[in-house]
């Protein structure tokens, strides 16, 4: 496992559970930022990238 996917995971994370609940367009967009970026992180550890919406709580 690399730092830089850790650090991207951990970073994506942050931003789509900041963004997940807003109502806006732009906070959606946001969120699903954050889930590319944390799903670039997992594969880079040779994690399987999570395939469900941002802000459903499926893991």
């Amino acid at each position: 496992m690399s730092i830089e996917g850790k650090a991207k995971e951990a970073a994506g994370y942050v931003k789509e559970e900041v963004n997940e609940h807003g109502k806006s367009p732009e906070s959606q967009k946001k969120a699903q930022e954050g889930r590319d970026l944390r799903n670039e992180g997992r594969v880079e550890d040779g994690k399987a990238p999570k395939t469900s919406e941002p802000g459903t709580g499926k893991k």
